[in-house]
């Protein structure tokens, strides 16, 4: 789980290395050179132009052009005016070439946008906005410094028009903004370069999980029983049991009135008077469940089990609009855009910030789905799900991540953390599953994604 920092936690980072003895100077080289680096070798020898703005991230630019003319580049330099700062200057005077202006630079194959990077407030304006999508318009390939100039750092938010970027390169770690929409969808592949700042955060990217193996001493109980309720709509349920059982539980029940179909013959299916048995690692309960009388005292009935609980799509619709009761074991939630509103209201902020307040609220973990994946738990933590296939915005997709998170949960691991695992080995099936896949597709994929996560 990589370290996301905030413009403020970059800012802070840097300023406790360079108390540690590291000048700035030193990180911008640092900086500059390994930005040089991954351009170099992800664009090859094109002609570059090089676009720097008046602070420190122009100046990292003037370190790339020096660094890609020694590499034999054809370099050119346009600035948006003087360097402002102490470091940004003396990067400008180690540049030995004539500096452009925005107006008059033609554009090259290659443009570097070292414009303004992170801690961005507000938008470019309106004539520098039109200079920079001219230069992007016109080249073969575009790489950004930092972000794209245009992008707040924190949020994901466009502050004015922003080109499509082929390439970004960063710097200690990511920001939020590299994996929040809409501004992710520009940055085209990031690259994370090493300049030698040390980095700790509460917010991270989710990664590979670490998963146990099951031993000689495991048996299917210790593996994880997870109790699936079905509803009016038992095809999502099944979809939900047969993911928690291709996701690695050891026990999958599927509790419904009457039988449903298309499940594998691995899962047991009864009726709901054995909710309450205590080696119920988690209780699954919301897809396909409905919104009529029998589906709220379902849903009592999982409530009151004293069991952890993943809630997802009915069951969060039937607990919105009245006090949110007191949820056992640290629940998870699962709500996309819609649901999430339904449940904690039209709130103001980014996604982040958001589903970081909902899950305080709440006392749970929230996974607040889209594009976008982001869990926070009600300690602060939070962390940001790498870009997935778009093809998971299928119908039945969020009820396998229900499965899986649960048998997640039921194998012991903590709520944020099975939260955390079941996002990435959903998006890590539907990568193995393909393009147009339907949500069968990601159970089929699900054995194979685990494998390498397991010890």
């Amino acid at each position: 789980m990589r370290p996301i920092l905030t413009a403020a936690e970059m800012r802070a980072a840097e300023e406790r290395a360079i108390a540690a003895g590291t000048p700035v100077e030193l990180l911008m080289e640092r900086a500059g050179t390994a930005a040089a680096e991954a351009i170099r070798r992800f664009a090859g020898p094109l002609p570059a132009l090089i676009v720097c703005g008046p602070g420190n991230n122009g100046g990292d630019g003037y370190v790339i052009a020096r660094a890609l003319a020694k590499r034999g580049v054809d370099v050119r330099v346009a600035a948006l005016g003087l360097p402002q700062s102490p470091a940004a200057r003396a990067a400008r005077a180690s540049w030995s070439d004539g500096v452009e202006t925005l107006e008059e630079a033609a554009p090259a194959p290659l443009l570097v946008d070292a414009l303004f990077g992170t801690g961005l407030k507000r938008g470019l304006d309106d004539e520098l906005a039109r200079h920079l999508a001219r230069l992007a318009g016109a080249a073969s390939i575009r790489a950004a410094i930092d972000l794209p100039s245009g992008i707040a750092t924190d949020d994901g938010r466009i502050l004015s028009p922003v080109p499509d970027f082929d390439l970004t390169v960063t710097f200690a770690t990511l920001k939020p903004s590299h994996l929040l929409q809409p501004a992710a969808r520009h940055m085209g592949r990031i690259v994370v370069a090493d300049i030698g700042i040390e980095a700790d955060s509460a917010l991270s990217e989710i990664g590979p999980p670490a998963l146990r193996r099951p031993g000689p001493d495991d048996h299917k109980y210790s593996r994880g029983y997870v109790a699936v309720l079905a509803g009016e709509m038992p095809g999502a349920s099944a979809l939900t049991a047969s993911a928690a059982a291709s996701g690695g539980a050891g026990y999958v029940k599927l509790f419904a009135d009457a039988p449903v179909t298309g499940v594998p013959a691995a899962i047991v299916q009864g009726g709901s008077a054995e909710i309450s048995d205590a080696r119920i690692g988690c209780i699954a309960v919301g897809p396909g469940l409905g919104r009529s009388g029998p589906s709220r005292e379902f849903l009592s009935q999982a409530l009151e089990a004293g069991r952890p609980l993943v809630l997802d799509a009915d069951a969060l619709v039937l607990l919105a609009g009245a006090p949110f009761p007191q949820l056992p074991h640290t629940a998870i939630l699962t709500p996309h855009a819609g649901e999430f509103e339904r449940l904690f209201g039209s709130r103001l902020g980014g996604k982040l910030e958001q589903a970081r307040h909902a899950a305080a609220e709440a006392d749970a973990v929230v996974v607040y789905k889209g594009a976008d994946t982001v869990v926070a738990a009600p300690d602060g933590r939070a962390a940001i799900a790498p870009p997935a296939s778009h093809w998971l915005a299928s119908a039945g997709t969020g009820d396998v991540l229900t499965g899986i998170i649960a048998a997640m949960r039921a194998g012991g691991m903590d709520a944020f953390e099975a939260a955390c695992a079941g996002v990435w080995l959903h998006g890590r099936a539907a990568e193995r599953a393909g393009p147009a896949l339907i949500a069968d597709d990601l159970i089929e994929a699900l054995p194979a994604a685990l494998a390498p996560c397991c010890e």
